[in-house]
C-alpha cells in the first residue's frame, strides 16, 4: 500500500493548483475551499482529482465524496488512506 503523508499531498497541491500562498502557509487543517481557505476553485478541484488518480490510482466517485475529501489536506489524507486500504495489493 502506498504511504500517504502531508508533504506528498502538499506537493501534489502545489503541482496541480495555482496557489497564492507559500508552501509554508499550507497547514493540514487549512480549508481548501471557502472562507479563510487556500482559495481553491472548481478548476483546482478537477486538477486535484486528476492528480490524485494519476498519483494514487484512486478516483473520487461522487460529488459528496469529493466535498468530504477536499475539506482540508488532513481530510484528503484520511480519505486516501481509507481508499488505499480497500484496494487489493498487487502480487
Amino acid at each position: 500500500m502506498a504511504e500517504v503523508n502531508f508533504n506528498d499531498l502538499k506537493q501534489l497541491l502545489i503541482k496541480n493548483c495555482m496557489l497564492r500562498v507559500s508552501p509554508e502557509e499550507i497547514k493540514e487543517e487549512t480549508p481548501l475551499f471557502g472562507p479563510d481557505s487556500l482559495g481553491l476553485d472548481s478548476i483546482d478541484a478537477l486538477q486535484m482529482t486528476v492528480g490524485i488518480e494519476q498519483e494514487y490510482g484512486i478516483a473520487l466517485k461522487t460529488p459528496e465524496e469529493a466535498r468530504q475529501a477536499f475539506q482540508s489536506l488532513a481530510s484528503l489524507k484520511e480519505w486516501l488512506r481509507a481508499e488505499l486500504e480497500k484496494t487489493p495489493k498487487a502480487t
